[in-house]
């Protein structure tokens, strides 16, 4: 039988300790965010569906960034028990300088359409936690101004190679002349991708009211408010700003780039050069060749062409081929930290994060990128603790299966032990 009492008065009042509510509705939002999903789904709240879609959506039917995250779902862990890892260490050196994360801020265009504090919200945050920030060709803060928010830390500039290409290299002199000290050079934008999503919902540069626009302005005042009360949207290193997504990359790109210009580039260059947008060994290998100091494994978060291979697929191919010759990275599909200390058990030194900090931008400005990296890095730490694992240098393939859902007809299987460790 179970004793039944009078309840105690005392005991009550110990219960009946209620938090104290948040009345800023910002930080109450965003305390409430517990995943990168969470804050995406407050950023699809609080944002027009033209800018929203432009951020989250890919090229086509949008296979390649559905393969790239199911890719690391796909995973699984193999911890070590009764290895304590009390306290971690998350830090690394990058590209000749220090990162307090395995991971930075990936260039984004047209930033300041998802959220007024656009780069300079995403460069401000990235020097408070230590890691490193890249702007955009197409961004819509200058050189200058992303330098002032992070004058301390590190800067990359990523560079679109331009069929003027003397405004190219101009940008290059510009940010060498600034202090960055990365140039990310991007080869997988000959041509735009075709965005549907942009297209379907009529997206441009600047945006343009319409009827459906106003409509979905409506439950969204603050958004309008922002754009309308702040300085004009434009692109900070372009001057042509008219049309859509697709006409401005397609005015701006040109598809005979070549190894020729990257003799150019790297001969302007002053700091370390990473290509962007790497999508097979046989092209690692002739870049490691070329003399780069990085690759990035990446296809534009799915953006530009569909069925691409899944970057976190390919890296322990790469790495097996030119890990010990040069930086590897990686890049489209991370939203989460787990999927970040995968990559770096698989072989690579660096991961970058795009959509990720673009749905805390949307989420809450400064705050929001704040805590999108806040996010991570707990999922960061707690994933490593779990491991048994208490530096990066002690990740190892062996910590990580990659489950296999489409496998290459023919395709030999990977040795993962063959794969240089960190």
């Amino acid at each position: 039988m179970v004793q039944r009492q009078l309840p105690n008065p005392v005991e009550l009042l110990e219960l009946m300790k209620f938090k104290k509510p948040e009345l800023n509705g910002r930080k109450r939002r965003l305390e409430s965010a517990l995943t990168i999903g969470d804050l995406r789904a407050i950023a699809k709240r609080r944002t027009p569906k033209a800018a929203f879609d432009y951020t989250d959506g890919g090229a086509e039917g949008e296979l390649s960034l559905a393969r790239a995250r199911q890719a690391f779902e796909d995973i699984e862990f193999h911890p070590d028990v009764l290895r304590p890892a009390e306290n971690v260490d998350m830090s690394c050196d990058i590209l000749g300088g220090p990162s307090a994360l395995p991971f930075g801020i990936a260039p984004t265009g047209f930033t300041r359409l998802m959220q007024t504090e656009g780069e300079t919200a995403g460069a401000s945050a990235a020097a408070a936690a230590g890691i490193p920030f890249t702007l955009s060709t197409l961004g819509t803060s200058s050189i200058e101004t992303v330098k002032a928010a992070n004058p301390h830390g590190r800067n990359w500039f990523q560079l679109y190679v331009m069929r003027q290409r003397e405004i190219s290299y101009e940008l290059a002199r510009r940010a060498g002349e600034a202090g960055f000290d990365t140039l990310m050079f991007t080869v997988d934008t000959p041509v735009a991708g075709a965005r549907l999503r942009d297209k379907r919902n009529g997206f441009s540069i600047p945006p343009q009211l319409t009827v459906g626009t106003i409509v979905n302005a409506i439950p969204r005042p603050w958004w309008w408010y922002d754009f309308l009360t702040t300085p004009k949207l434009e692109f900070a290193s372009l001057s042509d700003t008219g049309g859509t997504v697709g006409d401005l990359l397609n005015a701006a790109m040109d598809p005979t780039i070549s190894y020729d210009d990257l003799a150019v580039i790297r001969s302007i260059w002053p700091g370390k050069i990473v290509i962007k947008g790497v999508q097979n060994v046989e092209d690692s290998k002739r870049l490691v060749d070329s003399g780069v100091d990085g690759i990035i494994l990446s296809n534009h978060g799915g953006r530009q062409l569909d069925r691409a291979p899944i970057p976190f697929r390919l890296l322990p191919h790469v790495v097996r081929e030119v890990g010990k010759d040069a930086t590897i990275m990686v890049d489209t599909g991370i939203m989460n930290g787990a999927d970040i200390v995968a990559s770096v058990a698989l072989g690579a030194k660096f991961t970058l994060i795009g959509r990720a900090y673009l749905y805390g931008l949307m989420a809450g400005g400064r705050q929001g990128v704040d805590r999108a990296i806040e996010i991570l890095r707990s999922e960061i730490e707690r994933t490593m603790k779990l491991l048994g694992v208490s530096a990066l240098g002690e990740l190892e393939p062996r910590h990580v299966t990659q489950l296999t859902r489409l496998v290459p007809a023919g395709a030999p299987a990977i040795d993962l032990a063959s794969v240089p460790r960190n």
